[in-house]
């Protein structure tokens, strides 16, 4: 009987999909289903939304159930999560037009339904707009959907780590990695915002449902660590361990580091031990023991997970030996 053990490391539900177009389409079908639902029951959708890299293959993919499937945006209202501060919002890397050029202009959403954090509010005024952004949010009846990427540090929304989970929308100092990770953006890490506004961590925490979405090799740590490491604030992310209703969809690459990828024989007793899973599996072993590979034990291999692998393959000096030369054959 094959027995899973994902549950008891991955504290948020997780959906590995081949490619970032496969995660982005399958977060439109849930976007789009939200939609529908709600227009039926004629209602809206408030719908919080996120920038950057991560989420323009979802637009993209909204546009088309827009123009191709008749998917209409009349029934949403959108609150996206941050923008820079200052900034114009006509400025090509300003959030505001993000969403027009990916979004807003190229479907049949109510422009007055469309809000972002203003990048031009005078400084002295930035308090009370803040308060008034969480005022609208609460007038539209709360976040129905809130959409979300990750930043390698685990941000979300521009809640650097240390912020507090009882965070409200404010204005904040960007972390350097983050300025670095958005350079590609501006002429230079010199050029990106010192500061941006964001809505704050109990904001995002009071949407009914949330979905993060997270591609490529470089999330694959920060993504390990937001679900399977323990809640804390200098992980963002990890606080939504702590929602009832929130998934991650993620890329294969970005799950690399996730213990179902990296060790699988600690999450299922049905293994195909091949050689290259043997000796990775071996390897890891004797890297967190401080041992060499030769001088591995049986108790070594029963007490980390791998005394399926003493049934399969006989005693650990065998094995010891199988791996030794497979790392041998691979130098020489």
């Amino acid at each position: 009987m094959n027995i899973d053990l994902t549950d008891s490391f991955e504290r948020i539900p997780v959906r590995i999909v081949p490619t970032p177009a496969d995660g982005a389409r399958w977060v439109a079908a849930e976007v789009a289903a939200a939609i529908r639902s709600r227009a039926a029951e004629g209602r809206s959708l408030v719908l919080g939304l996120a920038t950057g890299a991560t989420p323009r293959g979802l637009y993209a993919e909204l546009v088309r159930l827009h123009q191709e499937e008749g998917l209409s945006f009349r029934n949403v209202i959108a609150f996206n999560l941050d923008e820079y501060y200052p900034i114009e919002r006509d400025a090509l890397q300003s959030y505001a037009r993000f969403m027009r050029i990916h979004l807003f202009d190229r479907v049949d959403i109510d422009p007055a339904n469309c809000h972002i954090p203003d990048g031009e509010v005078p400084k002295d005024q930035l308090k009370a707009h803040s308060r008034a952004y969480e005022a609208a949010i609460e007038a539209a009846g709360g976040i129905d959907l809130q959409v979300l990427g990750i930043g390698n540090n685990g941000h979300i929304g521009f809640n650097e780590p240390g912020s507090s989970i009882h965070s409200r929308t404010r204005l904040v100092n960007l972390e350097v990695s983050t300025r670095l990770a958005n350079a590609y953006e501006f002429q230079g890490v010199s050029e990106v915002p010192r500061l941006a506004l964001t809505v704050g961590i109990a904001t995002i925490l009071r949407a009914r449902r949330i979905v993060l979405m997270g591609w490529g090799s470089a999330k694959a740590p920060v993504i390990q660590r937001a679900v399977e490491g323990p809640v804390t604030e200098s992980v963002p992310a990890s606080l939504l361990q702590q929602h009832e209703d929130c998934s991650f969809v993620i890329d294969e690459a970005a799950a690399a580091e996730l213990t179902r990828i990296k060790s699988p024989w600690l999450t299922t007793n049905e293994i195909e031990w091949t050689p290259k899973l043997m000796k990775r599996a071996v390897i890891d072993m004797a890297i967190k023991l401080h041992k060499p590979i030769l001088s591995l034990t049986n108790n070594d291999y029963n007490e980390h997970g791998l005394s399926d692998l003493l049934v399969e393959e006989g005693d650990a000096y065998g094995i010891n030996l199988q791996v030794f030369y497979l790392l041998r054959d691979s130098i020489t």
